[in-house]
């Protein structure tokens, strides 16, 4: 009897899985995709219901001469790629290249890769699900079509190089909105005054003003300018306070559902500082399997790409099995915490959860990174929190009357049992804020209790703009909006940032000049593709695509009729948008005589002379800091890497190059008192801290050192990437070389087909 092949995306999951399978069994994987639509034309004949050509991927020759070997071999094919709609796809092509009928029970899925789950999946077989397939064939051609057809109408209306996608043109336009409305705020004044009160028995507490009093109802008084107040400020002086009310209850704080691929990855912004990409990569290796010492290869985590936060029966039982054996039985509630999915979210899949509850972060942390650890912690104790009680407040608000007339209030709030948060705290995402408020005690008073007013306290303010997108803030606005699937979140984010039509400074996501020309020529002339309503339409078609409910033929007709006349009318009857130049200020230091100006290229922005092409002088955009070089006292400048886009600093003679330093961190005048060398500025996880230069320096605690080991690592291959990589620049010397990670993961090819073209 000949062994059954099964096919797998990841060799990482093809390893995992080799576990759970007798040696009846070869298990192989595609590496991802392994055909696609050519890079070099459109693929898509229009004229014959957008027919796809597809072809083999260039670099898959080898992978797919080995499985066709191994097919041809095996007694019976099993396509075991992941439980979506581009898994679905993945195992059409693989059926196509292997020759396999198309009716043939081959497809076998499992949303956690695990010895049961795979076990049960490979008796129960299906044939593979084409609605499925024509909905990632319709996203596929869709964004193909608005790449290839809309793309060169930037290049010729615009400049070259520029790019347009279905899904990034709408990200995009969310940010240049939300800096409109920024430019447009004008702030308002307003004043605030706050009072603290002593009772009899010497017991303080502050409360701020609200209004007044009239015909024994409290009217809310805004303090719109100083001369208001100061007639309350004034008016108060002196004058007696009574406790007029005091209203005591309890608050409970509900534990939230376990993560979804879009929670996850807010969550992991603020709370570990990672970009999308990261979180995805770093789950993606916990979904995959690794190498866990005295088990093997072994799965962490469930399914990663998924917006449902259903639990499956099995998992519920193991969670609350371990929660009565860490926290006792009190922690857990008598039945189960179910949560529902929002709208139509697809219920394919679980939610992400731990596979293996025996397996805690602590016992698997000396087999894994720190990004990896840190994630799987967050993950496992965030599924158990939600399958714990909920938090129980004491809560007491007060009133406080002074001169019969002014209300003052104060509200303070006690924790009286932890619940959910003995397991995990999570965080106000939009506001970086924790959640549960820390024990806030009023001092006992009784109502109609006399205050003295002991200070007061007048203060100008005025109303803050509308804050600026972070990856975490832009991916909840698009799940809530409809923009995407949970598989594109990450993809799109970097592919605006790739493109140059945004950047991230200070975690927030800020449009780039060029972004908002783009944008502005976008809502002039191609208003339905930047239309959030009629993305959100889009996405709805695709999921009907899937349901079997609607053809996806038709789907492409009804967008491509009024598409195509909007791009031929762009081409006949629009004029050229001429982009404005941005001098440095600074003249060119090869030439002496053109002007040095902002120019955007390949990996962003760079410098370049005016005089360009008989002055090829360019350089990498920096800005000057207050540093000096600790290697040779000259001015220290930072560069924004192009791979990870972060700060890095140089010293400013490797313009010419004369000087090797590069650091992640800011040099510091100042010398470490143990060993003389030079400190610097460290930023690790938004925090800033001072540490010594010297990684063997006894300050160094060994943990820092761990952290600031890794960055450096991050850093300097970033910064030497981001020198050999400017636009036309002279190689740079280097004072270490690095050594290239050439090999990539089937999740960047698909992110690659997922992502606009």
């Amino acid at each position: 009897m000949g062994k059954k092949l099964l096919i797998v995306e990841s060799p990482a999951k093809a390893k995992t899985i080799n576990r759970y399978l007798g040696d009846e069994y070869v298990i192989a994987a595609s590496v991802g995709h392994i055909r696609d639509l050519p890079s070099m034309s459109l693929g898509v004949d229009i004229k014959h219901d957008f027919k796809p050509r597809y072809i083999n991927m260039r670099g898959k020759e080898k992978v797919i001469s080995d499985l066709k070997s191994k097919a041809e071999k095996a007694d019976c094919v099993f396509i075991a790629t992941d439980p979506d709609r581009e898994g679905e796809a993945i195992g059409w092509h693989l059926e196509k290249v292997l020759n396999i009928e198309e009716q043939a029970p081959v497809r076998v899925t499992f949303n956690e890769i695990t010895q049961n789950a795979v076990r049960q999946a490979v008796q129960k077989p299906r044939t593979l699900n084409v609605n499925l397939v024509n909905a990632q064939q319709a996203r596929r051609i869709l964004d193909r079509l608005v790449g290839y057809e809309l793309s060169p109408v930037l290049w010729q209306k615009i400049r070259k190089g520029l790019s347009a996608g279905r899904v990034q043109s709408v990200a995009t336009k969310i940010l240049v909105d939300k800096e409109r409305e920024i430019a447009a705020f004008v702030p308002e004044e307003y004043w605030l005054i706050t009072g603290e009160f002593v009772n009899g028995s010497g017991n303080a507490l502050t409360a701020e003003y609200y209004g007044k009093s009239l015909n024994g109802k409290q009217v809310k008084d805004k303090l719109a300018d100083e001369s208001a107040a100061l007639a309350v400020f004034n008016d108060l002086q002196g004058k007696k306070a009574e406790v007029v009310a005091i209203k005591k209850g309890e608050r409970k704080r509900q534990p939230s559902p376990p993560y979804t691929t879009s929670t996850l990855q807010q969550e992991a912004s603020w709370r570990l500082g990672f970009s999308s990409s990261r979180t995805m990569k770093v789950a993606q290796q916990l979904y995959e399997g690794v190498e866990i010492k005295g088990i093997g290869q072994t799965s962490l985590i469930s399914y990663i790409r998924t917006d449902s936060v259903r639990i499956s029966e099995e998992a519920l039982s193991a969670a609350r099995n371990l929660i009565a054996s860490e926290f006792g039985e009190a922690a857990l509630p008598a039945k189960p915490n179910y949560y529902k999915n929002k709208g139509a979210s697809q219920d394919a899949h679980e939610a992400i959860r731990p596979t293996h509850f025996e397996l805690t972060p602590e016992k698997v942390q000396s087999g894994l990174t720190n990004e990896q650890f840190q994630l799987y912690k967050m993950i496992f104790q965030k599924f158990l929190a939600s399958q714990m009680l909920p938090a129980l407040y004491s809560t007491e608000k007060l009133d406080i009357a002074v001169n019969d007339t002014y209300i003052f209030k104060a509200k303070g709030e006690r924790l009286l049992k932890e619940g959910f948060l003995a397991a995990f705290n999570s965080r106000n995402v939009e506001e970086n804020q924790t959640e549960g408020v820390k024990d806030n005690l009023l001092p006992a008073l009784t109502e109609g209790e006399e205050l003295t007013i002991r200070k007061l306290k007048k203060e100008q303010k005025f109303t803050a703009p509308p804050k600026r997108y972070t990856e975490a803030s832009l991916i909840k606005l698009m799940e809530e909006k409809g923009i995407g699937r949970p598989s594109t979140y990450a993809p799109t984010i970097r592919t605006i940032m790739d493109r140059g039509y945004a950047e991230k400074v200070e975690r927030n996501l800020q449009p780039t000049e060029l972004g908002t020309v783009v944008t502005s020529f976008l809502e002039s002339n191609f208003a339905k593709i930047v239309d959030i309503s009629f993305t959100k339409e889009m996405e709805d078609d695709l999921d009907q695509v899937e349901a079997g409910k609607k053809d996806y033929v038709q789907v492409l007709r009804e967008f491509y009729a009024p598409f195509s006349r909007d791009i031929e009318n762009a081409k006949e009857n629009l004029a050229k948008v001429e982009l404005a130049v941005k001098k440095t200020g600074e003249k060119c230091p090869e030439c002496q005589k053109g002007d040095l100006v902002y120019k955007d290229g390949r990996f962003g922005q760079f410098i370049a002379c005016e005089r360009f092409p008989e002055c090829q002088y360019t350089h990498n955009v920096y800005t000057k800091t207050a540093a000096l070089c600790p290697l040779c006292s000259s001015p220290v400048i930072s560069m924004k890497s192009h791979k990870r886009r972060k700060i890095f600093y140089v010293c400013d003679k490797s313009l010419d190059p004369n000087c090797a330093f590069i650091s992640w961190n800011l040099p510091l005048a100042e010398k470490c008192e143990l060993c003389g060398a030079y400190k610097e500025e460290r930023i690790y996880r938004r925090q800033k801290s001072v540490i010594c230069s010297n990684e063997n320096c006894p300050s160094r605690a060994k943990k820092n050192k761990k952290a600031q080991s890794e960055v450096n690592e991050t850093s300097e291959t970033d910064a030497t990437e981001n020198k050999k990589t400017t636009a036309r620049e002279k190689k740079p010397k280097t004072k270490t070389k690095t050594k290239a990670k050439t090999a990539k993961s089937e999740k960047d090819e698909k992110e690659k087909s997922e992502a606009d073209e």
